[in-house]
């Protein structure tokens, strides 16, 4: 085989059924490679094995694939040229990185021989990617092509998950030799510390010392972050907490860990957290982080987060988060999946059978009290009723994707998520333009999912070109834009901090007629509400549609984030706005708005 070959068959051995990328001169071989892959496996159906979908740019590319292995929990794939192909991707690797997605990044080089010559389309690939993936191969010795690509997919997918680069040279994927089916790199410290995690097993003493703090505690409560998604410890974490009676709260990238239609769900706490959530934060007395991090959106003012909890326990598989902002009494480093069901089996073995009614009885009324609001009498279209109406046909069962920023924030609040995999959002990263690419690519991991991208204006206008994409490969994707003309949470911070200087933020004047791009890139339905009356209707015939379909949603441009706990603030210092109640009333001169975004 060629080098090129054993590329494809090695990611058909690894089950990718999708690839992701756009071409060029140092990656052709591969490509010829895959095209005729799939011309010699097409079945009866006419459906290739391993489809080739090209975006707008190879930014698009990344995010596609981000969104295919969130919404499926497999390896995503990505495949570029050199140089521009390469760079391009640097963001999409980066975001990945932040939130523990688990991507694949084959990238064209020049030949080995040109390495370091400046040839055309030349770039420092492990350079530029190294300091932001989980790992990067530069494939110099051909003889090595087949172990350093399974290798990759083991580094991806395992322990934390990550993005890993391959970064290929041409004369590489032409060279020809004797594929064998086998073999990995030897990497002895990275599966030594992938042992470690998957032999450190709970004992008895260990678990013993958990439930006492469990059993000496009258409002525990389970704080549970990306990990639970990432480590597929849904199941797990949900038997838990049923059983014990335990509330949970999710971090951002952890909704969907429990069902947040449930009593003892208390959705997502943090920085724009539920008002909610975070007073049941303020009120715990014993705090169970599991697969969360401690990061600034949640524990902004570490020494004042989670101030009443006697004590803090901590599951995670990588150990250097463990203390690593917030210091815990009791800490585990293993596999969440087989930690959680080795706490609960060993709960139920001796009969652990705690009594907190009196606690759930004030997450009752906390949920009731301070329960997510806004003007429902305003003349204007609100954001929350646009999420509201879907989240009433759709019931918690959408695939939902978003840019970053107000839009963002709405759907995390306002939607609701009964299964994992349902949320697909950039959190750490931020990054403006994830949710439209990401939309399509969870749209071919879950081909009869209704996948909802809920977008801004601003954030769509990154990732634009990919429009064009759903229609191309025939998605029906359903694109929501919440057009407020601006940069909807730069404006909410410059209105509250700098005396309303919208320095940059302000798009009235910008003349995008967003209907008319979709129509130009093939959209049969394509329509712009600017009247509430007509918003149930209007929201229901765009879901109803079969392909494609895109709504923008001119809403109020005052229209806020709340709650909002401000940078140097703790939880019970959260501003609220206007509609939802607070304990402690704060006012934005209390806060130093320039020191945190």
């Amino acid at each position: 085989m060629t080098g090129a070959e054993m590329i494809v068959q090695i990611l058909a051995d690894q089950g990718v059924s999708v690839i992701f990328g756009y071409s060029g001169g140092a990656i052709l071989p591969t490509y010829d490679a895959v095209f005729r892959y799939n011309a010699e496996n097409t079945g009866t159906d006419g459906d290739e094995p391993m489809p080739l979908i090209v975006p707008a740019n190879e930014q698009g590319a990344g995010f596609m694939a981000a969104g295919y292995a969130r919404a499926s929990g497999d390896v995503g794939v990505v495949m570029v040229t050199s140089g521009p192909g390469a760079t391009n991707t640097v963001t999409p690797v980066r975001d990945c990185m932040a939130d523990s997605t688990p991507i694949i990044v084959i990238c064209g080089q020049v030949p080995t021989a040109a390495i370091g010559t400046d040839a055309f389309q030349e770039a420092p690939v492990n350079s530029c990617l190294g300091p932001v993936a989980k790992h990067t191969f530069l494939v110099t010795d051909p003889e090595k092509l087949e172990s350093t690509v399974r290798t990759a997919f083991e580094i991806a997918r395992t322990g934390r998950p990550g993005p890993v680069v391959i970064d290929l040279p041409k004369d590489v994927q032409n060279w020809t030799g004797t594929f064998t089916g086998k073999g990995l790199l030897p990497v002895p410290g990275y599966r030594k510390r992938l042992h470690a995690a998957r032999e450190n097993h709970l004992d008895d003493r260990k678990c013993a010392s958990f439930f006492g703090m469990l059993e000496a505690s009258s409002r525990p409560l389970i704080y549970a972050g990306g990990g639970v998604i990432n480590g597929n410890a849904t199941e797990e974490l949900r038997q838990l907490a049923d059983h014990f009676g335990i509330p949970v709260t999710t971090t951002l990238m952890g909704i969907g860990a429990v069902d947040t239609t449930l009593p003892l769900s208390l959705h997502m706490l943090g920085m724009h957290g539920l008002a909610s959530a975070n007073y049941a934060v303020e009120d715990c007395d014993f705090l169970i982080a599991v697969g969360a991090r401690f990061d600034d959106r949640v524990a902004g003012v570490p020494e004042k987060f989670a101030p009443n909890a006697r004590h803090i326990a901590q599951f995670d598989i990588d150990p250097s988060e463990i203390g690593k902002v917030k210091s815990v009494d009791w800490s585990h480093v293993g596999v969440l999946k087989v930690d959680l069901q080795a706490i609960y089996e060993y709960g139920l073995r001796h009969r652990v059978s705690p009594s907190y009614s009196d606690w759930h009885d004030e997450i009752r009324e906390l949920k009731k009290k301070y329960a997510l609001n806004y003007d429902r009498e305003s003349e204007l279209i609100q954001p929350y009723a646009v999420i509201e109406a879907i989240n009433s046909i759709t019931g918690g069962d959408a695939i939902i994707s978003t840019g970053v920023g107000q839009h963002q924030m709405w759907a995390a609040q306002y939607f609701d998520y009964k299964h994992a995999r349902l949320w697909l959002t950039s959190g750490s990263m931020g990054t403006m333009g994830f949710g439209l690419p990401a939309a399509i690519g969870a749209q071919f991991a879950a081909r009869d999912h209704l996948v909802i991208d809920v977008d801004g204006d601003a954030s769509i206008r990154m990732n634009l070109g990919e429009l064009e994409t759903a229609t191309t490969y025939g998605l029906p994707v359903k694109v929501l834009v919440l057009n407020n003309y601006g940069d909807g949470m730069v404006r909410q911070w410059q209105k509250l901090f700098y005396e309303g200087r919208m320095a940059a933020s302000d798009k009235s004047l910008r003349s995008k007629d967003f209907v008319k791009t979709a129509e130009a890139d093939g959209f049969q339905y394509a329509v712009r509400l600017d009247d509430r009356k007509q918003l149930d209707r209007t929201v229901r015939e765009w879901l109803a549609f079969t392909g494609p379909a895109f709504l923008e949603v001119v809403i109020d441009p005052d229209a806020g984030v709340y709650p909002m706990v401000g940078p140097g603030l703790s939880y019970d210092q959260m501003i609220t706005g206007d509609h939802i109640p607070s304990r402690i009333k704060t006012t934005e001169e209390e806060i130093d708005g320039s020191s945190m975004f």
